[in-house]
C-alpha cells in the first residue's frame, strides 16, 4: 500500500542549501548550520550536459546529447576532454564498465558506443536489424560483466563485451522502457515510463518480472537501488518519488514538496540518501529515508533541466542539459 506522508523540508534546504560557488575550484567553508557546498562549473564544450558518472580517477564522464560527444571532465583543473562519439551521435547514459572504459547508450547511431578510458578510442555495437531507432537510454552492468540496456521505444537488450554478442528483446506492454539499475544482490531492474511500471530481469533467461506501483498512471521514468535492494522510483507523472522493497514486496511513497512537482532523475549515494531532480522546481533534492525531510538545492538559471544524477562519496553530481554546466553538492562531515 502507498503510504504518503507529510514531509518537511529541511531548514537547510529552505533558508540556506549551502555555499553557492561558481567556478573551478571550491576551497571555500559551507555556510555556519548547513553541511552542503553547491559548485557549478560550465562546460560549454559539452552541449545538453546530459547524464553523469565517476570516471573511477577523479573526473567524470559526461554525455554531450546534443553534439554527440562524451566528455572527461577534472574538477580539480575544469579541463575537459571532449571526445567525438560519430556522424549523427546522440548520447543519452553512460556507465563506467568493469574493463575501465565508459560504455554509452548512443541513441543517434543506434548502438553501443564503448570508449576507451586510456586511448578514448571509440568502438561501436550496432544493434541487430530490426531494431532500428529503439531509443536507446539507459546501461547497467551485471555481476558477469554483461551490459544490460533500455530503449523507449520497446526493448530491453544484453551485450556481452567478451564476444561482442548482442541481443534484444520486447519489454512488457511495448514502448517505455527507461531507467535501469543492479542490486547489491545482482538483480537488474528497469522503469518503463509509458509503460507504468517497474520490472525485474532474469539475467539468464531474459524473462520480465512485472511489478505496478501502487499509483496508477504515475510514470516510473528512473531507478536506482540503495544498499538494501529497495528499488527507488522517480515518478513523472505524479510528482513522487517510491521505494519498492524487494524483500517483502513492500510500496512507500512520497510526495516532492511545492506545487506540481515533476521528478525526473533518482540517484542513491553510498549512505542511502535519495538525490532527485524536480523540472517544476528547477531543483535539485535529497531526501533523508530516516527523517522523511527534503533538503532543495534550486538552480539559478532558468531551465537548468538536470536529467539523471549520479555521484561518489560526498559528492553528488549532475548535469544541467540547459545550461551546458555540471553541478557538485558535497556534503561535508561535521568537524
Amino acid at each position: 500500500m502507498l503510504r504518503r506522508s507529510f514531509l518537511k523540508l529541511g531548514l537547510a534546504g529552505v533558508a540556506a542549501p549551502g555555499l553557492i560557488i561558481r567556478g573551478a575550484l571550491a576551497t571555500e567553508q559551507p555556510r555556519p548550520g548547513s553541511p552542503f557546498i553547491v559548485t557549478y562549473f560550465d562546460v560549454p564544450e559539452i552541449k545538453g550536459s546530459r547524464d553523469v558518472t565517476d570516471a573511477g580517477d577523479g573526473t567524470l564522464w559526461v554525455c554531450g546529447q546534443r553534439n554527440g560527444t562524451l566528455g572527461r571532465f577534472d574538477p580539480r583543473t575544469s579541463q575537459v576532454k571532449v571526445i567525438s562519439l560519430g556522424e549523427g551521435a546522440a548520447p543519452h547514459g553512460v556507465v563506467r564498465g568493469p574493463d575501465g572504459a565508459a560504455w554509452v547508450t548512443e541513441g543517434g547511431q543506434n548502438a553501443i558506443a564503448r570508449v576507451d578510458d586510456k586511448s578514448h578510442k571509440v568502438e561501436l555495437f550496432k544493434l541487430p536489424p530490426g531494431r532500428e531507432r529503439a531509443n536507446l537510454n539507459t546501461p547497467v552492468f551485471d555481476k558477469k560483466g554483461v551490459l544490460w540496456f533500455t530503449g523507449q521505444n520497446g526493448i530491453v537488450g544484453r551485450l556481452d563485451p567478451k564476444s561482442g554478442k548482442m541481443e534484444v528483446f520486447d519489454a512488457p506492454r511495448g514502448a517505455g522502457p527507461y531507467g535501469m539499475t543492479r542490486t547489491p544482490s545482482g538483480e537488474i531492474w528497469f522503469a518503463s515510463l509509458a509503460g507504468n511500471y517497474i520490472a525485474r530481469v532474469d539475467t539468464e533467461t531474459a524473462a520480465f518480472t512485472v511489478v505496478d506501483p501502487p499509483t496508477e498512471g504515475q510514470g516510473a521514468r528512473r531507478v536506482w537501488s540503495d544498499s538494501k535492494s529497495r528499488i527507488w522510483v522517480s515518478e513523472w507523472n505524479s510528482g513522487q518519488v517510491s521505494a519498492y522493497d524487494t524483500e517483502s514486496g513492500s510500496w512507500k511513497g512520497w510526495k516532492l514538496p511545492g506545487g506540481k512537482p515533476r521528478t525526473y532523475s533518482v540517484y542513491v549515494d553510498d549512505a542511502d540518501k535519495v538525490w532527485l531532480t524536480d523540472f517544476a522546481a528547477n531543483a535539485i533534492l535529497r531526501f533523508d529515508p530516516l527523517t522523511e525531510d527534503f533538503n532543495s538545492f534550486p538552480s539559478d538559471r532558468a531551465g537548468a533541466n538536470v536529467r539523471q544524477m549520479d555521484g561518489r562519496s560526498g559528492e553528488a553530481w549532475g548535469g544541467e542539459s540547459g545550461t551546458n554546466r555540471l553541478v557538485r553538492i558535497q556534503t561535508v562531515k561535521p568537524a
